[in-house]
């Protein structure tokens, strides 16, 4: 809860529930003191009631978050993987997210599930697609343009990145984005969340597989001022969901909203 509090009082407009990888079906936890399993759907409800009493505290919204499954790398049949993603979303609807995110899906096929899940069983809800790939396309090889348009087709009213790679990064790769959506007439929202950390050597995997991960990262946590510039290029790009993924802190998301104060009002 202190968490979302500080990313609020730094300027952020939007919280997104702490939900990540919350898909497994039970999640064993090793430091529960009495051994036993703690549910995913437990988790989901917990994480999803705390960012929704941050929004009863500040003047933002809140967004319910779902990510891959386990089961579509798996290779488990595609009914039971959307079943999987729209239990996730159940679980939080009860406490009334503002819009829906969809976020490290590494693959288009298994992205466009999603959206689909959110766009049939919640029509009423703005969607969000991002997904955590570089200039070498999504986990099967298909190319970041084709993912942007595949996304948009599907019905997500914003498209975009998050994590793995850097600002720097990001921008580029949002601006191929841009171009193939431009190129198929296709006009949604933009949006960008990348790694608070410098990438220009990253393979296709992102910062990850980088010698310094993860115990030794500091040299390559970029300052405040790389992030207003990729606060002030993103927005010179038409990205209007400009926010930070793994390795962004409190004073990262200050640094944007004071670049982009004028623009915000």
């Amino acid at each position: 809860r202190q968490i979302h509090r500080e990313f609020v009082l730094a300027g952020a407009e939007v919280v997104q529930s702490f939900t990540f990888n919350n898909s497994k079906i039970s999640i064993t936890c090793s430091m529960n003191e009495q051994g036993g399993n703690i549910e995913a759907d437990d988790l989901n409800k917990a994480a999803f009631e705390i960012a929704s009493a941050i929004r009863d505290e500040s003047d933002i919204l809140v967004a319910a978050c779902i990510s891959q499954t386990q089961l579509y790398s798996n290779h488990v049949d595609s009914d039971t993987v959307k079943a999987n993603i729209k239990r996730q979303l159940d679980n939080m609807m009860p406490y009334s997210p503002d819009f829906l995110v969809a976020e490290f899906f590494k693959s288009i096929e298994e992205m466009e599930y999603a959206i689909e899940v959110m766009k049939t069983s919640y029509s009423d809800m703005p969607v969000c697609a991002t997904m955590p790939i570089g200039a070498m396309g999504d986990a099967h090889g298909v190319s970041i343009g084709e993912c942007a348009v595949r996304m948009a087709k599907a019905g997500a009213d914003v498209v975009g990145l998050n994590c793995c790679f850097g600002p720097i990064e990001a921008i580029e790769n949002i601006k191929l984005m841009k171009m193939s959506l431009d190129e198929a007439g296709l006009k949604p929202h933009l949006m960008t969340q990348p790694a608070g950390f410098h990438t220009p050597d990253a393979d296709a995997t992102g910062y990850s597989m980088l010698p310094e991960f993860p115990y030794a990262m500091e040299p390559r946590q970029i300052t405040r001022w790389d992030a207003r510039r990729y606060a002030r290029e993103a927005y010179d790009l038409g990205v209007r969901y400009i926010g930070g993924c793994c390795g962004f802190e409190a004073y990262h998301i200050r640094a944007i909203s004071i670049e982009l104060q004028q623009e915000r009002g």
